[in-house]
């Protein structure tokens, strides 16, 4: 029996992605959750902008003369039909063409309401005397909009991070188990067949990201809300680029962890403190979106930059520098996890029994 020549540099790293890609992409477990999430991701993008867009359109129809026209206009949720006098916004009223009327008056407010029943209660507190008041720290963004982008930006990244690290990790696992890493690194290298591992789950992963953004851009077209869709365009795509390099560094990790077990049932006590970085993101990232100077410590931090940044990109609080400084950072992480993961991975591929120590590991 002849002993399969070697496969060198890129050549091979090429062929272990493509093994990688092919056995996802053949698998209908994968292929069916992969379109069951691209349904509900463009389900609730749907929901959510026909729902804005009745509320919208639920408007208080109002008469308004011309004396009190700019001041009705002024007011949310009120649509105004302009009449010549009095006489008029009493007809309109009459036959409930407008649920209220708004005439000069001679009290404090300088207003009059004309009703038919009750007069509306919105409409009554908005052209009452209030005082003035200066917001020192306006808000830039919708607090329950930002709420649901920080949600967005926190449950993409765990979940593809998650899913693909784990079917990395669990990749190795199986190969050791089987032996078959044995054939493998007879043809190629330990170091060439971490690259192709990488290089494959992250294309299934950053295919599975761009498939969502591009559902989001659809849905938020079809639902009108272009100025959402305008306000998001930057960070969806720096969010893009973040995640690639971040699901770079966190697959190498998951990689070097799961070589260092034989059993199926070992992974999870070498990969959890990786899943626990991947999940902080998502919890602060909801509990403190709100938080300056929390979400600006998460878009430097490797793990945290990728929803982070975006999040603070999306409500205006990042300088233009800034997400280049924290993808130089990231950069910089990348290649250090990418060093210490390929010499863990080597040193601990072909060891079976008991789970390799980290020392060990390194040591080699």
């Amino acid at each position: 029996m002849s002993t399969p020549s070697p496969v060198r540099g890129s050549n091979g790293i090429w062929l272990v992605a493509e093994r990688e890609i092919g056995s996802k992409l053949r698998s209908k477990a994968f292929m069916i959750s992969t379109g069951i999430l691209l349904l509900i991701a463009l389900v609730g993008i749907l929901l959510s902008g026909f729902a804005s867009n009745n509320s919208a359109d639920d408007k208080m129809p109002v008469a308004a003369t011309s004396q009190t026209e700019a001041a009705v206009s002024a007011l949310p949720n009120v649509t105004v039909t302009a009449v010549s006098d009095q006489a008029a916004a009493e007809e309109l009223v009459r036959s409930e063409k407008v649920d209220a009327a708004v005439i000069p008056g001679d009290g404090p407010s300088g207003y009059t309401i004309i009703a038919l029943k009750d007069a509306p209660g919105s409409l009554v507190s908005a052209l009452s005397q209030s005082p003035d008041v200066v917001i020192l720290d306006p808000a830039t963004t919708n607090p329950l909009l930002r709420y649901f982008i920080a949600i967005g930006f926190g449950l993409v990244f765990m979940m593809a991070a998650a899913t693909f690290g784990g079917t990395i990790a669990q990749s190795v696992v199986e190969e050791k188990q089987t032996r078959v890493v044995e054939v493998l690194l007879s043809a190629i290298p330990a170091r060439t067949l971490l690259a192709g591992k990488v290089i494959g789950n992250t294309v299934l992963a950053m295919g599975q990201i761009l498939a969502l953004a591009a559902i989001a851009t659809v849905g938020l077209i079809i639902t009108g809300q272009n100025e959402i869709l305008a306000t998001l365009g930057a960070p969806i795509i720096w969010f893009a680029v973040f995640f690639l390099f971040g699901f770079i560094l966190l697959a190498s990790m998951f990689a070097a962890a799961a070589s260092m077990v034989s059993r199926q049932e070992d992974i999870g006590s070498t990969t959890t403190p990786i899943t626990m970085l991947i999940m902080a993101p998502y919890i602060l990232v909801i509990v403190f979106n709100d938080n300056p100077l929390v979400l600006t410590i998460m878009s430097y931090v490797p793990f945290s930059a990728p929803v982070g940044m975006p999040m603070r990109l999306f409500v205006g609080e990042a300088q233009w520098w800034e997400p280049l400084l924290s993808l130089v950072i990231l950069l910089a992480s990348c290649v250090a996890a990418i060093v210490v993961g390929a010499k863990i991975y080597e040193n601990s591929l072909l060891r079976m029994g008991t789970r390799v120590k980290l020392k060990e590991a390194l040591r080699g």
